[in-house]
């Protein structure tokens, strides 16, 4: 065998004094650790590299680091010549690999890697694999794994160059490193190097002779294709690893009578021996699950017993003491039904019976007898101690108080590991050693786990244990070098036990202490044969000649096995089973059933058949194997024959494993692209831009001729009569739909109410001046509404510039066209009729003219010149007609009567505002309102530099303008003040005026009823943009889009998250849609494939409408586009000609309007603010929201044309299922032939309960038929039609419930789904009509939970629901199933399974009646009083302890909760909680449980958020006994709080206010602002316990946050102040 890269010379190759050089000036001190090998490693790795070898060699002497020079010299050659192949380490236990795998990795420069069962590798598929040997050099694993890799074609011995073996003494029989080496290294065209490692090269007990030697040596060098070299010159082995001085310590026999003890503990036994033998007797006989918990628990007390009676035979009284002690503690205990009680109390009663027996036959405590100056030879007398444990205390004594001894102590059972290592611990004479126990990794209840032994491992290595008692499980290759003293408690059994045992002691004069019985020639010859094997075995290694020994082929026996050609995976007769079990594992189950495989011989009287039968939702279920000559053999064969058909029906995968769905089904949706991770979830926020609205696009205004618009005709009317709101009309280049052109809308202004209606007009056509006025007009009223006529050029300047004196294209772009132009108003009622106010927009095309000449800018206008011609243009003062006054403005003179209600513009501010009234008794002369100016015209003259022309004319009381607000929200109704959010909300504050003289204004023509329309413009234009929205989306879903027949305001509460804060959102849609998604993707998938369990199934379903694959297609049809996912601002509201006057930059990086689907566009950070768009329309969403608005599209579509606009919708969507009519013939086909139950008695009974008669029996009963009925061989089970009906269910409750209950809140609609559709509520409906008597199972424990459920539900009062056990998840399974059935034998009749099912389901939960869990409750509660609970949870053995709490004034209210589960404990202790503080008159109301933004939906000043009301509770400190308990509280905590660092950012300190209360269990301080002149301030409350309140009251801001912001911070300096908190902590 050539290495790669031996030929020839090789400048990579290292020489040896390379590998092993730690001392010279160039060694790496960063790379791997290096080492000086002795002479005789040299010379064994010599040999090594020459040909394959078992280096037999002592325990402690560096096998281990003979190979790594093996694994560096190879691995470099390997990596020097380019091959791919690898090197594998096998050790045996997990233990030795964790160890080896550290050496390798801390000597190498290769990378490594360690594989154990516990690393979940048994589930990794050939992908994984393929990485992981991509990625690594050396691959260190117990020897199953590797087996495993080769028989799956994971890995071929080909690619292996280097195999070593630990512990390979071990290849014999069945082991793992026998069937690797059989099965596929003598198999291989090109073997590997192998390098085998052992202390003892026999491979059974011992040997008989030197010829029996001789066969074994050769027996394992022909399985490892490898010959044994052993070191002749020990000396320098002795050196290195010394061996262990070998004593005997002998202990007299037991001679103390335990009889009357044993006959009393035999008698105990016995009697509940016989009591488990009537139980297991009076079971029915296909309840066979209570058999064997029965059989099982029979079995644990006959062991318990049998490790009694062997603690008291050869330890003593007190450590059979502890024996039933440790029992005690791994007790079994069970609640599940009356025989797992029965059984379980029959083992704790039995040991509770023998500690009373034992503790009688001690006359002291064990503590006392065990204290200093106890007697341990009067101890051994009684019978307390054993003369071999009082031998073993004495040898303890012997060592002294030296605590550097560390000292390994084997012995055989875990048993005897415990019990010691407890008695060892009370004895107080040895308190100065530290003791502990290993059991190595069995499935005994004694067992520790592995991250415990791991830990103790580490610490006896590290010296901080002494003493550590263990069983075989650190005899081979655990490095302890510190070990000085091994002792065998209990006799090796082995040679290698005997050689390995002894190697762990490792130090210098380190002793090897055997224990042995004075007297026993038994234990006496098993020792001599013990080392007379190990003479003949050393002899025999020394003495052969290498070079005459000659290889014996490996045998290699004829293996029945089946091999998959695509892939070379195979599996063997012996592997079979084991793969066949591994298939059952994979399957799906509940509580009551296993699945399983079950085998039923046949002798044919020379031979053996075997029939295997498979869980019935198996991919078959039953095969008989061939004869075979044994039953074992039988067994083999037929399950060899099983996974060959299995591979067949596709139910295991090229590589011979269970087949996993693919995470997509190609024919349902196509393959994801992109980065999926995260996609769908709350926590994952996107970078997204705004679909363009195709309909507002034109080119009009680059029309010479003019153009031909679609005109839109904008009514308004009032509750209130008087007020009066003129018409206006949208003119766009595009028709809208017809249901967006033709819609009425409501718009809520402060204490009045405007119905808006808008209506189609036909066309109209404006020549090139109309437009250009029509366009100036616009540019006017906008910016001068909503914006700012006069602009500062350069902003450290007082120099303005009139917007509109130079080019306004840049204000206009061509795909935001549209005009609104405002309407003459006719007195007739005739609404049809209109005319645009052409009179209007010429005066106002004339004020523009005017101001661009005439505009007071600054200062500089203010000469003499300019005074003069105003004063030209104005003209004379006069009297008008019937002697009214006239009136001298900026553009002209105006009669006194012409002007009330006129919208004017004021030249030297640009402000645009209404006519009030003439203030008659003022005139600029009269005193300013501040004492900063005298007058009026002194104001203007110093202000603005103006010089009045006038100053004798009356002031003008005007109307100011205001910012435009969301009118679409109706806040009064909710209850509100009608104040503002910062974002524009309505509010109510008083109305301001502006006085000002008439010379400063220009007249527009127009009247107040025009401007008043204006402001609604904002509201309206953005509803109607969303509508225009949701229409193109309609288009583009459905290229007919009238077969449909669906709304756009329809889709548009479907793209309408709850964010922007409308009447309507798509949660309800989406709810409905979720179940609509469910249902289909679910029916097809159970028609299509009708071979596949409900488990593949439901993984496929998921696949399809989880929210990651709902996310991806939404993406892929632009739906991100299409979202509405923040508020209305109409403060940015921006129509076309109006230039920004709050503009948001865009940062983003993008310079187009969409956005790359691209990861940098993705995070997690949740400082991001969602919802809010730059000026490029760009906004950063929740990932979740693309998911949920696909789910409400699709509700949309059903609620308008059922499952086949819904199913149109999924295929639009590249969701492409069909519920084919013939797919469900041959379901039903299918079931037809289903052989009948001979246990069902009347199948008529159960469908005159149902009110329903079944077209195919063989539905009905395959619904009423449960998994654990296999050993009926029906072949089938209700799983798959529960699959089913679960959807139908779902889709059928919640459709019933989105109909009946349209106007509440689409989160109690939510929680009324949650209430009606689970499992728990199907299982009483199931009882309530008694269904549950129909049910087909062979479970006792079913049964008698069904039992005591049904019983339970007859007993029970509705008003204390925690004491109802839940149900049986298979009764509601059995409903759900029957749903399915029943849809199936109505070929898809939703109608007929709800006709069926309503009255079944009935009475259905409504809001009135929907009671939350108690921890839900408690949690809505608090947050709507503004207090805070506070939850302490303790694990305590298997139940859960939960203390919820909550401070009221001076009271604090504590709950207590103890189940199994933390959610069920919490659940009880805030009933409780709940209870206590409805006694003080604090209850849940039903208006409380509105919906509220989720966490992830709210800014960063969400904790101020609520509205928070003043609330006087009542006090009541009457104690009460648990599980509520009350506590007054008498002072404040003694620990000052300490808070981090205050946030000065808008809303951080009531952020840092929230968080101190929360800590502190404080309820949370109430907020009381005031507005006065412009300004905001507020006053804060808090309420400290037993301090009383705390008021504080800000400095007053421009806006109301900012002055809650201003309180907070106060309060909190305030508190500081005092000492009650510290700012600035961590």
């Amino acid at each position: 065998m050539h290495l790669p890269g031996e030929e020839g010379h090789n400048p990579l190759k290292r020489s040896l004094s390379d590998i092993t050089d730690g001392h010279g000036a160039a060694a790496d001190q960063e790379g791997p650790k290096r080492f000086s090998p002795r002479r005789y490693q040299t010379q064994v790795y010599e040999v090594a590299r020459r040909r394959n070898t078992i280096a037999v060699m002592e325990t402690g002497t560096g096998k281990t680091m003979i190979a790594v020079m093996l694994i560096d010299e190879i691995g470099q050659a390997i990596k020097s010549s380019g091959d791919n192949k690898l090197i594998i380490f096998l050790a045996p236990t997990v233990h030795l690999v964790h160890q080896q795998f550290g050496v390798i990795k801390e000597h190498t420069s290769f990378e490594v890697e360690e594989y154990y069962g516990a690393k979940g590798v048994d589930a990794w598929d050939k992908e994984h694999w393929e990485k992981e040997f991509k990625n690594h050099d050396i691959l260190v694993m117990t020897p199953q794994i590797l087996l495993d890799a080769l028989r799956k074609a994971f890995l071929t011995m080909e690619a292996v160059c280097l195999l070593i073996m630990d512990e390979c003494h071990r290849a014999t029989g069945n082991h793992p490193y026998t069937k690797i080496m059989k099965e596929f290294y003598h198999r291989s065209s090109m073997k590997p190097k192998v390098f085998g490692m052992t202390a003892s090269p026999v491979i059974r007990k011992g040997v008989s002779s030197p010829m029996d030697c001789e066969d074994q040596i050769s027996e394992l060098e022909s399985i490892l294709d490898s010959q044994i070299y052993t070191v002749e010159d020990k000396t320098e082995m002795e050196v290195y690893a010394p061996t262990a001085k070998e004593t005997r310590r002998f202990y007299n026999p037991t001679w103390f009578s335990s009889l009357d003890l044993k006959e009393k503990i035999k008698a105990s036994w016995s009697k509940n021996d016989a009591l488990f033998l009537t139980l297991q007797e009076s079971i029915q006989s296909n309840f066979k699950d209570l058999e064997d918990k029965v059989k099982t628990l029979r079995r644990r007390l006959s062991n318990d017993y049998e490790k009694i009676l062997y603690c008291l035979d050869n330890l003593g009284l007190i450590c059979a003491y502890e024996a039933v002690k440790v029992c005690l503690e791994n007790a079994p205990t069970s609640e599940e039904c009356e025989v797992y009680r029965e059984s379980s109390i029959r083992c704790r009663y039995f040991l509770e019976e023998v500690v009373g027996i034992i503790k009688h036959s001690l006359l002291n405590g064990v503590e006392i007898f065990l204290d200093v100056g106890f007697d341990y030879l009067k101890a051994v007398d009684l019978g307390y101690i054993s003369p071999k444990l009082n031998e073993l205390v004495q040898l303890f004594h012997s060592f002294g108080i030296s605590r550097d001894l560390l000292c390994l102590i084997f012995v055989d059972r875990i048993i005897t590991a415990k019990v010691i290592e407890r008695f060892m611990r009370k004895v107080t004479s040895l308190s100065h050693f530290k003791i502990s126990y290993l059991t190595g990794s069995t499935t005994s209840v004694d067992a520790l786990t592995p991250k415990i032994q791991k830990e103790t491992l580490k610490l006896f290595s590290s010296g901080e244990v002494n003493l550590l008692f263990s069983t075989d499980v650190v005899e081979e290759g655990i490095h302890v070098p510190n070990c000085s003293c091994v002792i065998r408690f209990d006799l090796p059994k082995t040679v290698r036990s005997y050689v390995q045992s002894r190697g762990r002691a490792r130090q210098d004069n380190s002793q090897f202490i055997i224990m042995l019985e004075r007297g026993n020639e038994q234990q006496r010859d098993q020792l001599y044969e013990i080392i007379k094997s190990e003479g003949l075995m050393t002899n025999t290694a020394l003495n052969r000649d290498p070079e005459e020994i000659v290889l014996k082929p490996c045998t290699l026996d004829e293996i029945s096995e089946y091999i998959v050609d695509a892939t070379g995976a195979s599996v063997t007769a012996d592997s079979s089973v084991r793969l066949i079990h591994k298939y059952c594992d994979t399957l799906p189950r509940d509580k009551y059933f296993i699945p399983r495989p079950a085998f039923q011989f046949s002798y044919l009287g020379d031979s053996y058949e075997c029939k295997i039968t498979l869980p019935p939702n198996a991919a078959f279920q039953t095969l008989v194997g061939p004869a075979c000559k044994n039953s074992a053999l039988s067994k083999q064969v037929v399950c060899l024959e099983a996974c060959k058909k299995l591979h067949q029906l596709g139910a295991l995968n090229d590589h011979l494993l269970p087949s996993t769905d693919k995470p997509l089904e190609k024919d349902i949706i196509t393959e994801s692209k992109g980065p999926a991770s995260g996609a769908g979830t709350t926590k994952r926020k996107e970078l997204h831009g705004t679909t363009s609205i195709r309909a507002l696009s034109g080119t009009w205004a680059e029309k010479l001729d003019g153009a031909v618009f679609y005109a839109y005709k904008f009514d308004f009317s009032c509750d209130i009569v008087t007020e009066l709101y003129s018409g206006l009309i949208l003119l766009i280049e595009t028709e809208l739909a017809k249901d967006v052109g033709n819609i009425g809308l409501e718009l809520y202004l402060v204490s009045k109410k405007v119905k808006a209606s808008v209506s189609s007009c036909g066309q109209v056509r404006l020549d090139r001046e109309q437009m250009a006025k029509a366009k100036l007009f616009q540019e006017f009223f906008f910016n001068g509404l909503f914006g700012k006529l006069f602009h500062r050029i350069n902003p450290a300047e007082k120099q303005r510039e009139f917007l509109l004196k130079k080019e306004t294209r840049k204000l206009w772009r061509q795909s935001y066209m549209y005009l609104v132009l405002p309407l003459e108003t006719f007195n007739d009622s005739n609404n049809d009729s209109w005319k645009i106010n052409w009179g209007g927009i010429n005066s106002c095309v004339s004020v523009v003219e005017f101001l661009k000449q005439n505009a007071l800018l600054g200062a500089q206008h203010c000469n003499g010149d300019a005074r003069r011609s105003l004063q030209n243009r104005t003209g004379p003062s006069g009297t008008g007609c019937n002697g009214s006054q006239i009136f001298h403005f900026a553009d002209s003179s105006v009669d006194e009567n012409s002007f009330k209600d006129m919208v004017v513009v004021a030249i030297h501010t640009g402000k645009i505002y209404s006519v009030f009234e003439v203030l008659s008794d003022t005139s600029a002369e009269s005193p300013f309102d501040t004492s900063e100016y005298n007058n009026y015209a002194e104001y203007f003259n110093k202000k603005y530099g103006i010089l009045l022309m006038y100053p004798g004319q009356p002031l003008l009381r005007l109307k100011q303008n205001h910012n435009p607000h969301n009118l679409l929200v109706n806040f009064n109704g909710e209850g509100g003040s009608g104040m503002t959010s910062e974002s524009g909300l309505v509010n109510g504050k008083e109305r301001m005026y502006a006085h000002m003289p008439p010379e400063l204004l220009a007249c527009t023509g127009v009247r107040r009823e025009v401007l008043k329309s204006f402001y609604l413009i904002p509201s309206l234009i953005h509803r109607l943009e969303s509508l225009m929205l949701a229409s193109q989306l309609r288009e583009e879903i459905s290229s007919h889009p009238s077969s449909l027949q669906i709304s756009s305001s329809l889709i548009l509460e479907a793209l309408t998250s709850l964010r922007c804060g409308e009447d309507f959102s798509m949660e309800r849609l989406e709810l409905l849609g979720d179940s609509v998604l469910k249902y289909t993707v679910g029916c097809h998938l159970f028609l299509k494939y009708p071979e596949k369990h409900d488990g593949q199934l439901s993984s496929l379903r998921q696949s399809v409408i989880c929210n990651a694959n709902l996310h991806r297609l939404g993406i892929d049809r632009n739906l991100q586009g299409y979202v509405r996912d923040g508020a209305f601002d109409p403060r940015r509201w921006v129509g076309p000609g109006q230039l920004s006057i709050r503009p948001v930059p865009c940062e983003c990086g993008v310079d187009t309007l969409e956005v790359p689907v691209d990861c940098k566009f993705q995070t997690r950070d949740p400082g991001i603010v969602v919802g809010k768009c730059c000026d490029m329309g760009h906004r950063w969403m929740g990932s979740k929201t693309i998911s949920d608005c696909v789910e409400a599209l699709i509700g949309a579509y059903y609620v308008v044309g059922g499952l086949s606009a819904a199913v149109h919708f999924m295929k639009w969507l590249k969701i492409d299922l069909e519920l084919e009519p013939s797919l469900v013939s041959e379901a039903i086909a299918t079931a037809s032939l289903h052989s009948c139950n001979p246990m069902v008695d009347d199948i008529g009974i159960l469908e005159s309960k149902l009110r329903y008669v079944f077209s195919t029996k063989g539905l009905l009963q395959e619904a009423i038929t449960h998994a654990s009925e296999q050993d009926s061989k029906l072949g089938y089970s209700y799983e798959r039609l529960e699959y089913l009906g679960d959807c139908v269910l779902d889709l059928l409750i919640t459709r019933y419930l989105y109909q009946s209950h349209k106007d509440i809140d689409p989160g109690e609609l939510t929680d009324l789904r949650a209430a009606s559709v689970n499992n728990e509520n199907f299982a009483q409906a199931a009882v309530r009509h008694n269904l549950q008597q129909h049910l087909q199972h062979c479970s006792g424990l079913l049964q008698s939970q069904i039992t005591e459920y049904a019983k339970s539900l007859s007993e029970h009062d509705i008003g204390s629901k925690l004491q109802v056990p839940k149900g049986p998840k298979a009764l509601g399974d059995m409903l759900e199933s029957i749903a399915g059935a029943i849809l199936i034998d109505t070929k898809l009749n939703l109608d007929e399974v709800w006709r069926v099912y309503k009255p079944l389901l009935s009475p259905i939960v409504t809001p009135d009646k929907l009671e939350l869990p108690p921890l839900r409750e408690l949690i809505e509660l608090c947050g709507s009083l503004g207090y805070f609970h506070k939850e302490q949870i303790v694990k305590k053995d298997e139940t859960v302890h939960a203390e919820l709490s909550v401070q009221l004034k001076d009271v604090l209210l504590i709950g207590k909760g103890i189940d199994r589960s933390k959610k069920a404990a919490k659940g009880e202790a805030a009933h409780h909680l709940l209870k206590e503080l409805e006694k003080r008159g604090i209850a849940h109301s039903g208006s409380a449980r509105k919906r509220k933004l989720g966490a992830e939906q709210v800014d960063d000043t969400s904790p101020t958020k609520q509205k928070k009301t003043e609330m006087h509770l009542p006090v009541d400190t009457t104690e009460l006994s648990s599980p509520a308990t009350v506590r007054k509280i008498s002072s404040l905590k003694n620990d000052i709080p300490v808070i981090k660092p205050i946030n000065m950012k808008k809303g951080g300190p009531r952020v840092s206010l929230f968080e101190l209360c929360k800590q502190q269990q404080w309820q949370m301080p109430t907020f009381k602002p005031t507005e006065k002149d412009f300004s905001f301030t507020s006053t804060i409350t808090l309420y400290i316990p037993n301090l009383g309140n705390i008021e504080c009251t800000g400095d007053p801001r421009s806006d109301k946050k900012s002055s809650l912001d201003s309180a907070a911070l106060l309060m909190l300096y305030d508190l500081e102040r005092q000492g009650r908190i510290i700012i600035g902590g961590c």
